[in-house]
């Protein structure tokens, strides 16, 4: 059965979650400098910055999924190889400083954006107020676009899935550090269990609401 993209994303069910698109993340002070190089490489901010202005003007709240750590990493996990570079790296996500602040390409709406910070694990869902807080507001589907199709991506996807949310993923939404495998993630994972489309087809989609809703 075909699935009407424009009434699955329609603006008052749904939230578009960015996901670790920060400062010490994708920045230039980064903590992963080669998911950041993916990151330009795929002028991916910028496109996401489209997509975060389109959800606003639609009226579909835009909720930043950050990664922080407290100045003593106290409580952050150390069970992986993952974790224990990110406690050595020189670049820490230090809560409340400016590695934590969303991409200036994306840009941060005061009374409007949201920030679910997250303390441990590897998705912004499990552990958080985020699904809480998107069903309290009647969301039923969740757009997901961020870094990375490596880990924290298909961790949020599931985790909102298994949630019992809808979600959409935008296919060039997000990247991989490795070129080749986050389209393998695509295909071969993510679409049995998310709609795929583009971030033009959705801001598209976002339009054409606003301008029924006009007319």
């Amino acid at each position: 059965m075909a699935i009407d993209l424009r009434d699955l994303v329609e603006p008052t069910r749904t939230a578009l979650c960015v996901v670790e698109c920060q400062n010490g993340v994708v920045g230039e002070a980064s903590s992963m400098p080669a998911l950041a190089d993916a990151v330009a490489d795929a002028d991916l901010l910028p496109r996401l910055g489209d997509l975060a202005g389109a959800a606003r003007s639609a009226g579909v709240r835009v909720v930043h999924c950050t990664f922080n750590v407290r100045p003593d990493l106290w409580g952050g996990n150390r069970n992986s190889r993952l974790f224990a570079a990110g406690r050595r790296s020189a670049v820490q996500q230090y809560a409340d400083t400016d590695a934590v602040k969303p991409a200036d390409e994306i840009g941060f709406v005061e009374g409007a954006d949201v920030v679910v910070p997250r303390f441990h694990g590897l998705s912004p869902v499990a552990g958080t107020e985020l699904a809480p807080m998107l069903r309290n507001e009647g969301v039923t589907t969740v757009v997901v676009a961020g870094v990375s199709l490596n880990l924290a991506i298909p961790n949020t996807v599931f985790d909102l899935v298994n949630g019992g949310f809808q979600v959409v993923v935008p296919t060039d939404g997000s990247v991989a550090t490795v070129a080749g495998y986050g389209e393998q993630v695509l295909e071969h994972t993510l679409a049995y269990v998310a709609t795929l489309t583009d971030v033009t087809t959705l801001i598209e989609a976002w339009f054409q609401t606003g301008r029924e809703a006009v007319g």
